[in-house]
C-alpha cells in the first residue's frame, strides 16, 4: 500500500516511515495552527472581513503545504509568516494609504519576482552571495526570536507600556500553567518520548483547563459566515500601480520574502541534513507567496515551527502534505482548535527555539568581520521584533566591516548590490 509513498518521497532513502511523516505532520500542525486565528485577526486590523480572512488563510495554508509536499519533497509548512502579515496590515495599509486590495496586489507582484528569481540562476547566485555566517545567524536569530514568542505567549516575560520586557508572575494562572507544560515538555523532550511535542499539547490543554483558562462555551460560536467566507478571493486592485507607494511596497516586500525565505529554507534543509532539496523547496515558496495575493492573505512562508515537524522525525514532503490535509479539515473545526491555549503552545516554541539557537556554534567568533554582523542579525531580529530589519541591518555591516579592514574583496557584487538596496530602503523610510 505504501510502496508508492516510498518510491516518490524517498522514505528509506531519508530513513523514515510513513508513520514518522505523517505523526510529524500531525505535530508539525498542532504546532503552527494558531496561525489560523492570529493571522486573520491581523489581517481583520486591514479592513478585510474576518470570516474572509480566516477562509484565506487556510487555503493559502493547505495549498502552501501541498506544493511544497509534492514539488519540495521537504517537510517543510508554508502558512502565512508572523511579521510580515503585521508588514501588509500596520505598515503597506495603515502606514502607507494602500487599501488591502491593493496591499493584495503588491504580494502578487512581489511574488512574481520572487518566483522569477526562484526558477532562474538568480536563486543560486542570491544563495551563494550571502555568506555563511550570515545564513547562520538568520537561523539562530529566528530561534530567539520563537523562545521569545513563546515566552511571551505563555506569559512568563511581557511587555509593558514602553515596551521593556520584565517576568510574569507566577500568581497568574496562566503563567503557572505555562511553567508546568514547559516542565513536562523538556521531561518529555530530553527523554526522546515518541511523539513528545503532541503529548504536550494534549497536557498542556488538560492543564490550562484545571486552571480554569479555556472557555468551553466558544465551541458553539459559529465560525464562518458563508455569504462573506469569499470575499477576499481574488480581490487584488492594481488601480494603484503606477504610484511610487506601490512600487516602495513591492521593493520592501520583496527583499523581506526572497532573504527571509533564503535563511529559512537553508536553515530548515540544513536541520534535516538535505541541502540538496534547497532549490525545489525555495521554488515551492515563491509559488505559495505568489499565489497568496490571489487566495487573499499575506505571503506564505517557511515557517519556523517546521522545526517542530522535523525535530519529530519529518523528512520529506510527505510531513507537508499530512499538516496541509489537517489545514483543510480544519475549517471544520476552528472552534475547537481555538481551545488549545497559549500556554500549551508557548513551551512547543522554546523548545525549537532552543534547538535552533544552537546554529550559533557554526559562527567564526574568531573573525569579528564575520562574528558582528552575524550577531547583529541574532540580537536585532528579536530585539525590533523585525525579522527584516534584522536581517537588513547585518547585511549592511558585512561589506562595511569587510572594506574597513581592507578585505572587500571577500564580498562578492551581488552582496554590494543587495546592501545597497537595504541602505536605500532604510533611508527612504526612516529620514525620507
Amino acid at each position: 500500500m505504501f510502496n508508492w509513498m516510498d518510491r516518490f518521497f524517498g522514505l528509506q532513502e531519508n530513513d523514515t516511515t510513513v508513520k514518522r511523516e505523517m505523526t510529524a505532520g500531525l505535530i508539525g500542525f498542532f504546532t503552527v495552527v494558531y496561525i489560523i486565528a492570529v493571522n486573520a485577526l491581523i489581517l481583520s486590523e486591514a479592513g478585510m472581513p474576518l470570516e474572509a480572512a480566516i477562509v484565506a488563510t487556510i487555503v493559502a495554508s493547505v495549498f502552501g503545504c501541498l506544493l511544497m509536499g509534492f514539488w519540495g519533497n521537504a517537510p517543510i509548512l508554508l502558512v502565512p509568516g508572523m511579521g510580515i502579515n503585521a508588514l501588509f496590515s500596520y505598515t503597506m495599509v495603515q502606514s502607507m494609504g494602500l487599501s488591502w486590495q491593493e496591499a493584495l496586489a503588491v504580494v502578487f507582484v512581489s511574488g512574481v519576482i520572487f518566483v522569477a528569481v526562484a526558477f532562474t540562476r538568480f536563486a543560486k547566485m542570491l544563495s551563494a552571495a550571502v555568506p555563511h555566517s550570515l545564513k547562520e545567524a538568520i537561523t539562530v536569530g529566528l530561534g530567539l526570536f520563537l523562545m521569545l514568542i513563546g515566552l511571551e505567549k505563555g506569559g512568563i516575560v511581557e511587555r509593558g507600556t514602553s515596551s521593556i520586557l520584565a517576568l510574569g508572575s507566577l500568581a497568574d494562572a496562566h503563567v503557572l500553567a505555562t511553567v508546568l507544560t514547559v516542565i513536562i515538555a523538556v521531561v518529555l523532550f530530553i527523554r526522546n518520548v515518541p511523539g513528545n511535542f503532541l503529548i504536550t499539547i494534549v497536557v498542556g490543554t488538560v492543564i490550562a483547563a484545571f486552571f480554569g483558562l479555556i472557555d468551553f462555551g466558544s465551541m458553539n460560536e459559529s465560525s464562518i459566515n458563508a455569504t462573506e467566507a469569499f470575499a477576499v478571493f481574488g480581490a487584488l486592485s492594481f488601480g494603484n500601480i503606477l504610484s511610487t507607494t506601490f512600487w516602495v511596497a513591492v521593493f520592501s516586500l520583496t527583499m523581506v520574502l526572497v532573504f527571509e525565505n533564503i535563511g529559512l529554507v537553508h536553515g530548515q534543509v540544513a536541520f534535516i541534513e538535505r541541502p540538496e532539496k534547497f532549490s525545489r523547496a525555495f521554488q515551492a515558496t515563491s509559488v505559495s507567496a505568489m499565489t497568496s495575493g490571489i487566495f487573499g492573505t499575506s505571503p506564505t512562508v517557511a515557517t519556523v515551527e517546521s522545526a517542530a515537524g522535523m525535530t519529530a522525525g519529518g523528512r520529506t514532503g510527505l510531513t507537508s502534505i499530512t499538516a496541509g490535509l489537517l489545514f483543510l479539515v480544519a475549517s471544520f473545526f476552528i472552534p475547537v482548535i481555538k481551545l488549545i491555549p497559549d500556554s500549551a503552545i508557548a513551551p512547543i516554541l522554546i523548545i525549537i527555539g532552543f534547538l535552533m539557537l544552537q546554529n550559533i556554534k557554526s559562527l567564526n567568533m574568531t573573525d569579528m568581520t564575520e562574528s558582528f554582523p552575524a550577531l547583529l542579525i541574532v540580537a536585532l531580529i528579536p530585539f525590533t521584533y523585525s525579522i527584516a530589519d534584522g536581517i537588513a541591518i547585518g547585511f549592511i555591516m558585512y561589506p562595511i566591516l569587510k572594506i574597513a579592514v581592507g578585505r572587500g574583496r571577500e564580498v562578492s557584487p551581488t552582496l554590494y548590490v543587495i546592501a545597497s538596496l537595504f541602505l536605500a530602503n532604510f533611508v527612504f523610510h526612516y529620514l525620507g
